[in-house]
C-alpha cells in the first residue's frame, strides 16, 4: 500500500501546502465572521494564494496523467480536479458580492471544503480498478 501512495502525484508537499493554506485562510475568515466583519483584502489575497497552490497541484496531476499515470477512477478524479480549481474563484466572487459578515462566512466554508476535496482527489487516484 505504501508504494501506491508514493506513486501518487497528488500527495506530499503538493497536496499539503494547499490544505494548510486553505485552513489558515478559513481560520482567518472565521474570526472575521465571528467579529461581524466583511471579507477584507487580506482574505481575498489568501484565497488567491490558495488558488495558486491548487493550480500547482492540478498541473502536477495533469503532467502525470500525460506521462502515463492513471487514477483508479479517472472520471471522478477529473471531476474533483475541476471542482478543486473552481472553488477559490467562486469564493472570491461570492465574497465580493456579499460585503457583510456572510462574505467572510463564504470564504470560511469554501476554505474548509478544499482540504476535503484534496483528500478525495488523493483517494480517487489510489482507488483500485481504474
Amino acid at each position: 500500500m505504501t508504494g501506491a501512495a508514493e506513486a501518487t502525484p497528488v500527495t506530499g508537499a503538493v497536496a499539503t501546502v494547499p490544505i494548510v493554506l486553505s485552513l489558515v485562510v478559513a481560520a482567518w475568515a472565521l474570526v472575521a465572521t465571528v467579529r461581524d466583519r466583511p471579507p477584507d483584502r487580506g482574505q481575498l489575497v489568501g484565497v488567491a494564494v490558495v488558488e495558486a497552490a491548487l493550480l500547482v497541484l492540478a498541473v502536477v496531476a495533469v503532467v502525470d496523467l500525460v506521462g502515463g499515470g492513471r487514477p483508479g477512477e479517472p472520471g471522478v478524479f477529473a471531476g474533483y480536479l475541476v471542482t478543486l480549481v473552481c472553488l477559490p474563484p467562486l469564493a472570491y466572487v461570492l465574497a465580493r458580492m456579499e460585503p457583510t459578515r456572510w462574505g467572510s462566512g463564504i470564504v470560511t466554508v469554501v476554505c474548509l471544503v478544499i482540504p476535503v476535496v484534496v483528500v478525495r482527489l488523493q483517494q480517487t487516484w489510489q482507488a483500485v480498478g481504474g
